[in-house]
């Protein structure tokens, strides 16, 4: 028996016209990966932590107050042990400490310190500005129709996709 999936290809059940978005899609991940844009963006911005270090120092920013690790695991959408290795690394550098969570005395959160606060702000300035001079010739009407729908397509994306997690089936 064949396994299930979605058939590829020209017209493969193709009703919503997504096997013309693919390509791009491709083309964006490629782009980003083989320009190392967050290494880069790292080095630019004086910060020495590998990919998935920051990637927990900007999912503590963007949450904008300290977070458990299974929290920042479900933001970053990987298993608590990969963020517990990455926290405890970052604290062992000064960048994160654990604090008593008001709500639970026994349960612990992480949040950066001014040192990991100062470099994940020096990083996102530094990929921000990437962005911003990407878009820089956009009018304002694209720039938020553009906003818009990546939003909307990640978080559709993202709740189509948790599907697969939450019944070990296709969504």
């Amino acid at each position: 028996m064949a396994a299930e999936g979605p058939e590829v290809g020209p017209g493969a059940g193709d009703e919503h016209g997504v096997s013309a978005m693919l390509p791009r899609l491709m083309q964006l991940s490629g782009a980003v990966n083989r320009g190392r844009v967050v290494e880069r963006a790292m080095e630019a911005a004086g910060v020495s932590v590998d990919r998935p270090a920051m990637s927990v120092l900007v999912s503590l920013h963007v949450a904008g107050g300290p977070l458990r690790v299974g929290e920042i695991a479900e933001r970053m959408q990987v298993v608590g042990p990969h963020v517990t290795r990455q926290v405890n690394e970052l604290q062992r550098r000064g960048l994160v400490h654990r604090i008593t969570d008001p709500d639970d005395q026994r349960a612990r959160l992480v949040e950066p310190t001014a040192e990991g606060a100062a470099a994940t702000d020096r990083y996102l300035r530094t990929v921000l500005g990437w962005l911003g001079g990407v878009l820089a010739d956009w009018s304002p009407r694209d720039r938020e129709v553009f906003g818009r729908l990546l939003a909307r397509f990640v978080d559709d994306l993202t709740a189509h996709l948790a599907a697969f997690d939450d019944d070990g089936r296709s969504a």
